[in-house]
C-alpha cells in the first residue's frame, strides 16, 4: 500500500511524515522546505502475526508494509508552476490513496500561508490544484485520441467521450472520482493515474489539548463534516505529539499516550483508516520458516490472493487450506485446531476473509 501525503505549507505535513516514518525530512517553519519527495516505509502494526509466529515457532516475522510519500507543500497556482509542490505531483500519481493534512490549530508562532485557519478553504485550494494537474493530463490524452475520433474509429470515439466527460468535471474544479465508469472504462482511466480519481483520507492536525477532547475543536468539526459529504475517511492527529512519541521506546510511548488519555498512536490510526479507505484486509501464511502478512482487497478470491505470493501459485491453484486466526489462536496450535475441525478446504470461488491463515495447494 502506498499513501501520498499532501497539504499546504506549514500545516504540519512533514512533521507528521517524519514522526510516523521516524525519518528526518526537513520541517522548518517556512514554505517549500521539502524540496525532494520523501519516501518512508513503515510496518503495519498487527499483533496477530506475532501470535502466529509463537504458535508456529517461526524463525522470522514479515509484516505488511505501507509506503508514505511526502511532497512539498502545494499553494495556489501550483499546477502552473507556483511553489515547488507541482514538481513532485508525479511522485504521488502511483499512490493508492492520498492523505490530505489540514491544519486545525491556532499558533501565532507558525505562519499559515493563507493567513488564517480555514480547513475547507485549504482543501479547496489543494483540490483545485490537483484538478488542474489532472486536467492537463486529460487534455494530452484527448489530443492523442483526436485523430482516431475524426476517422470514426469506434474505440477512439468511446475514449474521447469518456475523457471529455472527465474533462468537464475537472473544469468545474470537481474531482474525477465523481465520474461513473464501467469496469472497461475504469481500465482506461487507470492508465492516466489521475490524482483526483484516488480515494482521499483527511487528517486534521490538531493541538495536544484538542486531541484529548476533539469536541472542542470547531475547525476539525468542519473538516469531519466535509469528509463525510465526500464519503471519505477523517481522523484527528497531533503532529506535535507524534513527533514526541517517535523519540521514545515503544514502552515509553505507550505510557506517554496513556498518561495523556490517548488510546491509539497516530501512525496506527492512519494505517487503520487507510486500510478502511482502500477496502484492504490482511491474510497470513505461517510456518517454522516465517510468519508473513499479505495485503489484499476485500472480495479477493483465493487464487488471486495466492497470486500475491507468486503467479505460479495462482496459475496452478488447486485448493486453499484455511484456518481463521481466531480459531487457531484459541486452539494454540495447528494440530489442535485441526483436531477441533477448524481446518477448512476451500476452492477457486472462495472469498478471502480478514485474518485467514492459509496454505495454498498448487501444481504447475
Amino acid at each position: 500500500m502506498k499513501i501520498g501525503i499532501v497539504g499546504l505549507p506549514n500545516v504540519g505535513k512533514s512533521t507528521l511524515f517524519n514522526a510516523i516514518t521516524k525519518s528526518k525530512a526537513p520541517a522548518e517553519n517556512y514554505p517549500f522546505c521539502t524540496i525532494d519527495p520523501n519516501v518512508g516505509v513503515v510496518t503495519v502494526p498487527d499483533e496477530r502475526i506475532n501470535r502466529l509466529a509463537v504458535i508456529e515457532s517461526s524463525q522470522k516475522i514479515v509484516p505488511a508494509i505501507v509506503e508514505f510519500v511526502d511532497i512539498a507543500g502545494l499553494v495556489k497556482g501550483a499546477s502552473k508552476g507556483e511553489g515547488l509542490g507541482n514538481k513532485f505531483l508525479a511522485h504521488i500519481r502511483e499512490c493508492d490513496a492520498i492523505a490530505m493534512v489540514v491544519r486545525c490549530f491556532e499558533d501565532g508562532n507558525i505562519i499559515h500561508v493563507e493567513g488564517s485557519i480555514n480547513p475547507i478553504r485549504d482543501i479547496e485550494i489543494i483540490m483545485t490544484e490537483l484538478c488542474l494537474a489532472d486536467l492537463d493530463t486529460v487534455d494530452k490524452r484527448l489530443q492523442r485520441t483526436e485523430k482516431g475520433k475524426k476517422s470514426g474509429d469506434k474505440d477512439a470515439v468511446a475514449e474521447w467521450d469518456l475523457f471529455s466527460s472527465i474533462k468537464k468535471v475537472l473544469e468545474e474544479a470537481k474531482p474525477a472520482i465523481l465520474v461513473e465508469a464501467t469496469p472497461e472504462q475504469e481500465k482506461k482511466i487507470k492508465e492516466l493515474s489521475l490524482l483526483t480519481r484516488k480515494p482521499f483520507l483527511f487528517i486534521g492536525n490538531v493541538s495536544e489539548g484538542d486531541l484529548i477532547d476533539i469536541s472542542k475543536n470547531k475547525s476539525y468539526a468542519e473538516l469531519q463534516k466535509y469528509a463525510a459529504s465526500q464519503g471519505a475517511g477523517c481522523l484527528p492527529i497531533s503532529a506535535k505529539i507524534e513527533a514526541e512519541v517517535a523519540e521514545l521506546s515503544d514502552e515509553e510511548a505507550d505510557q506517554f499516550l496513556a498518561d495523556l488519555g490517548i488510546k491509539e498512536r497516530g501512525l496506527h490510526a492512519i494505517i487503520r483508516k487507510s486500510y478502511e479507505t482502500l477496502g484492504q484486509i490482511s491474510y497470513f501464511t505461517a510456518g517454522p520458516m516465517e510468519s508473513r502478512a499479505w495485503t489484499i482487497t476485500k472480495g479477493t478470491l483465493a487464487p488471486r490472493a495466492a497470486g500475491e505470493i507468486h503467479s505460479d501459485i495462482e496459475r496452478g491453484f488447486i485448493k486453499a487450506e484455511v484456518y481463521s486466526f481466531s480459531d487457531l489462536d484459541a486452539a494454540g496450535s495447528t494440530a489442535k485446531a485441526r483436531e477441533a475441525g477448524k481446518l477448512r478446504t476451500e476452492g477457486k470461488e472462495y472469498v478471502m476473509k480478514d485474518g485467514d491463515v492459509v496454505h495454498f495447494r498448487f501444481n504447475v
